[in-house]
Parts: structure tokens; sequence; C-alpha cells
């Protein structure tokens, strides 16, 4: 027997009661099994008696079948009253006396909210395409270029990209401010490291030379004691380098991992894995929009026990990420989930979205175009059919795949039922934003 209560939201309480016959016979069915094996001082395997079995064991015996009762009957019932169940139940038993005939508890529980989509035929929606060019690819060489740069000592003045030895000191009202001092840094200009308008102030120096400036810190910046202050600088240049460039030759293709130095299977390695790259952000993107235009449409209330769930579940992936960046994390360690709850929320929010959309409108992912990711990952390995039997001996990886799959059918029945936007974008504007 069962009965359920509306306790607010996606809150409900269900009363059962388990007949008391049924729990004693399986606990009696226990002990008798048990007695064949148990060894017990002054008596032989098989020939004690069943009260002493009873009297040593029966309390124990009768909480587990009273705990697996418990999960049975709840879930019986729970199927039989329609019910989805979110989270983990918490039980109580109400039952104080174990001879009445019937043992009376509560499950107290939530349920999985409606999930109301609505039409995304007025929403508009940005999806961004990009075409790889040959300049992108000779930009890259460029920058693999500059990477392997040899500096060299020159005596003309300063120019962007060379290479400084330089002591400066930084004043905030004629007074040395914390960080604003070193001794024979350095410094690549044009590499990102100082600010713009201090390496500014290095272009067109000589070796030797001593110059002050003013320079005003941004309002942003992560030294208080400076952000949005006048401060003085002064600087010496010991020495100025230029960078030498490797040639685009077999020994630059070489050191890039091309064994033959073949100059032009090194470029159409760098062009495929830029595109390959340069589509996945692609996706990402057209994902995010996607995602963003399905929250806005949809109306549903979040389960307390999968936010709190998947906000646990953030919060150790974060940890395993320090770990795995070299981080000791002390055994047991745990972070406030409350920092995590935003993301959560919006997580959970897609996965039940998703869940209506796959299930109302048929966007299960096909085998067909499972076969056909799986197929496009492994292009990009040395032996590909090793990569398609790896995902194939593994029910876990074929399922991830199937997620995707899943993902990205949602994308295209959105951008289907949406007014659509198209923008072309560049590769750097791909590279940063992602």
């Amino acid at each position: 027997m069962s009965s359920v209560e509306t306790l607010g939201g996606l809150q409900r309480r269900m009363n059962v009661s388990i007949p008391q016959p049924q729990l004693r016979g399986e606990v009696e069915s226990r002990l008798k099994r048990l007695g064949r094996t148990v060894k017990v001082h002054g008596f032989r395997p098989g020939k004690v008696p069943f009260k002493i079995i009873e009297q040593q064991y029966g309390a124990q015996v009768h909480q587990e079948v009273l705990g697996e009762s418990l999960q049975r009957t709840f879930a019986e019932a729970a199927q039989a009253n329609k019910l989805q169940i979110a989270g983990y139940p918490q039980f109580e038993i109400k039952t104080q006396d174990m001879n009445a005939p019937l043992v009376e508890y509560s499950a107290t529980f939530e349920v999985y909210p409606e999930v109301v989509v609505n039409d995304v035929a007025a929403e508009s929606i940005e999806r961004v395409t990009f075409t790889l060019s040959d300049a992108d690819v000779e930009n890259t060489v460029s920058t693999l270029r500059k990477q392997r740069a040899v500096f060299e000592p020159v005596t003309r003045a300063v120019q962007n990209e060379d290479q400084v030895r330089i002591d400066f000191s930084g004043k905030l009202n004629g007074v040395v401010f914390e960080g604003g001092e070193a001794k024979d840094l350095p410094l690549v200009l044009g590499a990102g490291r100082m600010l713009p308008d201090f390496e500014s102030g290095i272009i067109g120096m000589k070796t030797g030379e001593t110059k002050s400036f003013d320079m005003t810190f941004p309002a942003d910046y992560h030294g208080k004691d400076v952000a949005g202050k006048q401060v003085t600088f002064t600087i010496t240049v010991h020495s100025v380098e230029a960078p030498r460039l490797p040639e685009v030759d077999a020994e630059l293709a070489k050191s890039l991992g091309v064994a033959d130095g073949d100059v032009a299977k090194l470029k159409t390695e760098i062009r495929d894995n830029l595109n390959r790259e340069a589509q996945r952000r692609v996706k990402v993107r057209n994902k995010d929009n996607a995602m963003e235009v399905l929250l806005k449409v949809s109306q549903l209330e979040i389960p307390k026990a999968l936010l709190e769930a998947e906000a646990q579940n953030l919060m150790q992936q974060t940890l395993q990420d320090l770990e795995g960046r070299g981080m000791k994390i002390p055994k047991g360690m745990q972070l406030p989930t409350d920092a995590f709850e935003e993301r959560a929320s919006k997580r959970v929010k897609l996965g039940l979205i998703l869940a209506e959309l796959v299930k109302k409108h048929d966007l299960y992912a096909k085998p067909e175009q499972v076969k056909g990711l799986i197929q496009e990952y492994a292009q990009s390995y040395e032996h590909p059919e090793e990569v398609v039997r790896w995902y194939a001996a593994d029910a876990s990886r074929l399922k991830d795949v199937e997620n995707l799959v899943l993902e990205d059918n949602v994308v295209a029945w959105v951008h289907a039922g949406a007014k659509v936007a198209e923008k072309t974008v560049a590769l750097n504007e791909l590279m940063e934003n992602n």
C-alpha cells in the first residue's frame, strides 16, 4: 500500500507499508542459509542451533532485509504512481513496534519537473562560419618561426619584437611602489609580458641609454596601489638583440615533426590541424549560442537534489584539474559548492531541456551519425582504424559519442526553427574567444 503527498514545488512524500510476515520470512530464510556455513565455537559447521544463529546474527540480517525492502518497495510504489524520482529519497521508519503486522515508512524525495520549451521561431541566433585561408597558414608558419627565433646583438635603436635587457624603477609620488623595480630583466617587446605603454616607452632607446617617462596604469590593473594612477618609470637599456628567424626549409620542417623535411607536407599538416581546431571551435560557439536560446525560451523548476549533485561533481572536477596541473591537494579537501551553483544550475537545466527535446522531436543519435563522428575523429590519427576499434570496444566511449551527436541534433533543430544570422569569423577571433 502507498499514498503520495505533495509538500510543495517538486518535493513529494510517499507513505508505504510492508507486511511484517514478508520481512520475517526473508530474515528466517537468510538465517537458515547462514547456518549452513557459519562457525560457532562448540558446534560443527551446519549443526549450529537456529536460536543461537538468530541471537547472534538476527538483528544484522533484519537490518539488511529491511534496507533492501525499503529500496524495493519504494521503487515499486514509485512506478505504480508513475513518479520520476530525482535524486535519492530520505526514508523514515514510522513503526516502532517491530512485531506489528505492518512496517510503515515514509520516503521524502523530489520528482523531475515539467519542462516547457516554447517556440524558437521568434528568436534570433548567430551561426558562425569559417573558411581557412592561405594567409592563415602563412601566419601560423610565421608564428612558428618567431617561436624559434635566435636573438643577435645589434647597435641600432630598439624596435618591436627585439629582446632587451633592462633595469627599471617605477615611482608613485616619488616612492618606488611594490613590484615596480627590477634589475637586468630580459624582455621581448610585443610578447605581451608587460603593459603596452611600458613597452612603447622603450622603443627607440639604444644600448647604454637611460630614460624617464610618465605612465598611467589601467583602472582595472591587478595591482590596486597603482591601478588608475600615474607613475614615473626610469629605464636603462643594457643590451638590444634582434630576432633572426629560421628559414622555411627542410631543417625547420624536421624540427616541427616532418621526418623527411618536406616543406609542402609541413604546410599541409599545418592547414589540416588549423582547420580541424577552427571547426571544433566553430562547433562550440554555435552550440553555446543554441543553448542560450533554449535557456531563454524554456520554463522549468530545478530539483535541488540534481543541483547539489552537479555542484559537487563540478567541485570534484576542479580539484582533479588542479591536481593534474601539479598542485598538491590534501586528501578529503573540499571547496565551497555554492561557488559552483550557477554553472551547475545551467548544466542541470540544459540536461533536462535536451532530454525533453530529444524525446519530443526524436533527436536521438542514429548509428550512422555515431559512426561518422568516430571516423571524423579518427582521421586526425596516424592509424585511424585503431581509433575506430578503440571506441567500438567500450560501450561508455560509444555513449560519449552518442551524447555529442545528440547535442549536434539539438543545435540543428534550433537552427532550423530560429532566425539565423550567419557571421563569418577570422581565425584569430576564433582562437581568442574559445
